[in-house]
């Protein structure tokens, strides 16, 4: 019983004694639209008028309708095509993608076959006309690609019995037009001259690539669109969490001046409005995070003198609470007489809400946490160390553990609470002033500028 004829086996029969130059994916994306370019522009441009025939996959490899129209095709794609959604979607020159979801007519103007997992999903060329032929792909593994080009009388004609059989087997009718069109075209002329034009070409094509051709900027901006979408949701989400427990503690706090109760009932209202003010700061700071994120650049245009010290005092009593009821100690050390930074009082103060929030959840009872403020040069250095105490009286800091989700949040799987990212943070204290350094050896530590007294 013979095997099963894929894509991916024809590739591989190709590549038999070709000298491997292996490239990196993006690198292998840029040669091949350049290589698309290159023979539809120079070679098939001069010879599709006499008919012909292509094979592609995973994506049809042609930009010019006129192709299209003239020569007979088959489009071996996954399910969904035009809508193809795999990253191989960027082997089209100039990310004609688009174009093609747009043009209904261009589906039209081949026959589109389904495409297996076997067959793979590296890009797939093969067009004979009467006075030009070549097969073209991209093989290899993750980062180690190589562009392949065959243009031999053996190698075509390897590539078209497979491709007959392939046909046959998957679509008999199309099978049997694919082996007419061939016949149709009578003796082929093979072109020896090819091969020695197309690399010197190529590399012409290659070195005057402008700069925004790069399909790695172009995905860099991609995930950057994603980003600032991911973090408009987010902040969208994050007003209406904050909208009922805002509701839940106005009600919560005229329920407790107008009506009489006995205290445990009063004690339970009571904890479930501090429940309420922690995640309105949480969600709040979460919003603030994405807006900043969604507007790409942190402004410094609100920031103001303000004393840092007299904030830390003003919150530690809440602190104080908040931690006390899991058995965590707070413990601040801040010397007297010291200068004034630049921040936002009111963000700032959120934002160390946050940060006491996200350094302290999942630790465990007699755990201690210090906040420490002193002078360093031109800035003021607010330090906030963690530490518990086991049975020989050591200190061990807490681990950092968690993944990031997006551009924003960050997920810790011991405790399944949401916090912002390391990045968010930085980036949420940098549009405050703060620099943010954190360091496994000593905790968390940021940096605010000093204002001038004058």
């Amino acid at each position: 019983m013979k095997s099963q004829i894929t894509i991916k086996k024809i590739q591989d029969l190709l590549i038999k004694g070709v000298q491997n130059i292996y490239v990196d994916d993006d690198t292998s994306r840029r040669m091949w639209w350049a290589s698309l370019e290159v023979i539809q522009k120079d070679f098939l441009s001069q010879n599709y008028k006499q008919g012909g025939i292509w094979v592609a996959s995973p994506l049809p490899a042609f930009n010019d309708k006129k192709f299209l129209n003239q020569l007979h095709g088959w489009l071996w794609s996954p399910e969904g095509f035009p809508y193809f959604q795999n990253e191989n979607a960027g082997f089209l020159p100039v990310n004609n993608s688009e174009k093609i979801k747009k043009d209904n007519d261009l589906v039209s103007n081949y026959k589109v076959l389904n495409l297996s997992q076997e067959d793979g999903y590296e890009p797939f060329l093969m067009i004979i006309t009467p006075n030009f032929q070549c097969v073209l792909s991209i093989v290899g593994e993750k980062d180690k690609k190589i562009l392949l080009m065959k243009c031999d009388e053996e190698s075509l004609k390897l590539s078209i019995e497979l491709m007959h059989s392939k046909l046959n087997k998957a679509n008999y009718d199309e099978g049997i037009k694919f082996r007419d069109a061939i016949n149709n075209l009578g003796s082929l002329n093979i072109n020896n001259q090819f091969e020695k034009l197309f690399w010197p070409m190529l590399s012409a094509k290659l070195a005057n690539i402008e700069p925004n051709h790069n399909i790695q900027n172009s995905v860099i901006n991609d995930e950057k669109n994603v980003q600032i979408t991911e973090a408009k949701l987010l902040s969208a989400i994050s007003h209406e969490v904050r909208t009922p427990l805002a509701t839940i503690r106005t009600l919560i706090s005229s329920t407790l001046k107008k009506y009489k109760m006995d205290e445990s009932m009063r004690n339970r209202l009571i904890q479930i409005n501090n429940e309420c003010n922690e995640q309105i700061d949480r969600f709040g700071l979460i919003f603030n995070a994405a807006e900043l994120v969604s507007n790409e650049e942190p402004s410094l245009n609100n920031l103001a003198k303000i004393n840092l010290a007299e904030i830390l005092k003003k919150l530690a009593p809440l602190w104080n609470k908040q931690l006390n009821r899991r058995g965590i100690s707070l413990k601040i050390d801040i010397p007297k007489q010291l200068p004034q930074i630049l921040s936002d009082s009111e963000k700032l103060e959120l934002m160390l809400r946050g940060l006491i929030d996200k350094n302290t959840r999942g630790l465990k009872e007699g755990s201690i946490l210090i906040l420490e403020l002193r002078p360093a040069g031109q800035k003021l250095k607010l330090q906030l160390k963690l530490q518990k105490l086991d049975n020989n009286q050591k200190e061990i800091l807490k681990k950092d553990n968690g993944s990031d989700i997006g551009p924003v949040l960050n997920w810790n799987p011991q405790t399944g609470s949401l916090q912002l990212s390391q990045n968010a943070t930085q980036k949420l204290l940098a549009s405050l002033g703060g620099h943010v350094t954190q360091r496994r050896d000593t905790g968390l530590t940021v940096f605010f500028p000093i204002s001038d007294s004058k």
